[in-house]
């Protein structure tokens, strides 16, 4: 079932074409928001009668003229050569019962595609850390939504598993007490961090690092193994991050660096043929024209060191040649934050013009801003180190149980610590996804915690508050849908628009938009729950509007599962 925008759309588009707008031209058509300029407005007729030097007031009556909208109940010129439109009560109301038989209140894509995404990556030689939470749940609700619409996306983990690092957690490894090493690799930090003063201090131990290293990189079977063993180790931690998360990654779409090694050499020698590569002070590079640094000469991306060894971007055009050819994919999504800007754009060019990848397919580099603490600066724990991710996410569990304790102390303490474990992961999440993505943010307890604004408590209330209202009521009887009162317009209007904010997540990554569709959405419910009796009201009435009411929470449900967040029964 298309959104109201893309019904109106077709209409808008012949009445523009009718009315001598040249072909091509957009019809701008958005809610108004304001009930006194209608229902809709188009307002792209001014620029058109600018571009055609004409009097867009005249161009408007032109459109208006073409414009047969059996379901407006009447359209209005305004101002210079807006377009107001009033949906028919009755067509409204025939849309959400529309809705409420559908299979699915997502609209699914009539051009559906493989899309790549690529999130999280953490490093393996760590555990994941607060800096992780972001590419995490963003890439997370973007592959949701794509998934939702009908597009065949395929998740990507790529994560860092190779390198020098290894070698020295190898050699650190090799020092332990085998009978004691699960338990101190149990802390991955603490266990990185004790082999890197050692590199540091010792240069014995520094020289075994490094011949660790050519061992593994010669595929040295006993290296091997025990990189296997850490590597594994790790995405038990990583797991164990995401399902607390309720983010759908798993071992399954983890590609990790490692696995594009054979074909690093192979991409440097494919780079010389299309002559691409140039050397520098003993480095192979890349040097694009687009690309220009200060003096106006162009920037290198290095694909091979001077002693050899190879560096990300090799590894990234590796990726981007086996996500094209063996993965077949249309479009590419990589949730990186901002600082990898540069670095995604000379890769993405350089696969273009070395044709690893087709030049029909997107390549999209979804920044996003920094986590920040309340003094404005990056997110660090008291001691100024990094925040490990589970650690936090476990004080947001048990932030969330004490507000829920206080609130319901009556709550059987075993379904407290269940809604606590919702809610406070759920309200980490959100207060993420509800900001711009390419801003920092301010994290805030308090607030992303708080029952009132645009949280993800206060959404989880409000959802719990409609089921209540069933619970109440009993059985609907599924009489017809009757739209009288201004609230209940408002809020069935807002209801239609659901499909227009998961469009927009698809198209460009921001989840806010999702966010704030939802919160606005629970307040308009509030306003009609307040204006418009329902359990009191007349049989037919109340049938009519605890419809309103199912679809809203239909609709509330389902968004957040979009985000990846829960909702519960009561809180």
């Amino acid at each position: 079932m298309p959104s109201i925008s893309q019904t109106l759309e077709s209409f808008v588009t012949n009445a523009m074409q009718l009315a001598g707008i040249p072909e091509g031209t957009p019809a701008v058509i958005k809610p108004s928001n304001r009930p006194e300029f209608g229902d809709y407005q188009i307002n792209g007729i001014m620029g058109a009668a600018k571009k055609m030097r004409t009097n867009p007031r005249v161009l408007a009556e032109q459109v208006v003229k073409h414009l047969q909208l059996t379901m407006a109940t009447r359209i209005e010129i305004a101002g210079p050569g807006f377009i107001n439109i009033y949906l028919s009560p009755e067509w409204i109301a025939q849309q959400v019962t529309e809705k409420l038989s559908s299979a699915s209140l997502i609209e699914a894509t009539a051009e559906p595609q493989t899309i790549v995404v690529d999130y999280s990556g953490p490093n393996l030689a760590k555990e994941m850390h607060v800096g992780h939470l972001r590419s995490t749940i963003i890439g997370d609700a973007f592959a949701r939504v794509l998934s939702a619409q009908g597009h065949h996306v395929i998740r990507q983990n790529h994560v860092g598993d190779w390198g020098t690092q290894f070698g020295m957690l190898i050699a650190h490894m090799l020092d332990q007490d085998n009978n004691d090493l699960a338990l101190q690799l149990a802390d991955l930090e603490q266990f990185y961090r004790e082999a890197k003063v050692r590199f540091d201090e010792e240069p014995a131990f520094a020289e075994a690092a490094r011949h660790y290293v050519v061992k593994l990189q010669a595929g040295d079977e006993q290296c091997l193994s025990h990189w296997q063993q850490f590597i594994d180790i790790s995405l038990q931690h990583c797991e164990a991050v995401y399902q607390t998360l309720n983010v759908l990654l798993t071992r399954d779409n983890v590609q990790p660096e490692s696995a594009y090694n054979e074909q690093l050499p192979v991409i440097v020698s494919d780079l010389d043929k299309v002559g691409l590569l140039s050397e520098s002070e003993g480095a192979q590079c890349v040097f694009l024209d687009e690309f220009m640094g200060k003096n106006n000469t162009p920037l290198p991306t290095i694909v091979q060191k001077s002693d050899g060894g190879y560096l990300y971007a090799t590894t990234d055009l590796a990726a981007l040649r086996y996500r094209q050819e063996t993965l077949k994919t249309d479009r590419i999504v990589y949730f990186v934050d901002a600082r990898q800007n540069l670095h995604l754009k000379q890769v993405f060019a350089i696969a273009k013009k070395a044709q690893f990848v087709a030049e029909e397919t997107r390549l999209e580099h979804m920044a996003f801003g920094t986590m920040m603490d309340k003094s404005g600066r990056p997110f660090k724990t008291r001691t100024g180190g990094t925040t490990k991710l589970i650690e936090l996410l476990e004080e947001a569990q048990q932030r969330a149980f004490d507000v829920v304790s206080e609130k319901n102390p009556d709550i059987d303490e075993a379904e407290r610590l269940a809604i606590g474990k919702i809610v406070g992961i759920s309200a980490v999440k959100y207060a993420d996804l509800s900001k711009n993505r390419t801003t920092d943010y301010i994290f805030d307890w308090d607030a992303m915690l708080s029952f009132e604004g645009n949280t993800a408590p206060y959404l989880q209330y409000a959802y719990t508050r409609i089921r209540s209202i069933f619970r109440k009521a009993g059985k609907i009887d599924h009489h017809k849908v009757v739209i009288t009162e201004p609230s209940e317009h408002q809020l069935a209007l807002q209801l239609l628009q659901f499909n227009t904010a998961v469009d927009h997540v698809a198209k460009d990554g921001v989840p806010h938009y999702l966010c704030n569709y939802l919160f606005e959405l629970a307040g308009n419910f509030m306003t009609f729950y307040e204006a418009c009796p329902i359990l009191k009201a007349e049989p037919n009435t109340q049938s009519s509007r605890l419809q309103l009411a199912q679809l809203t929470a239909n609709t509330l449900a389902t968004g957040l599962k979009l985000l990846g967040i829960n909702t519960m029964e009561r809180m």
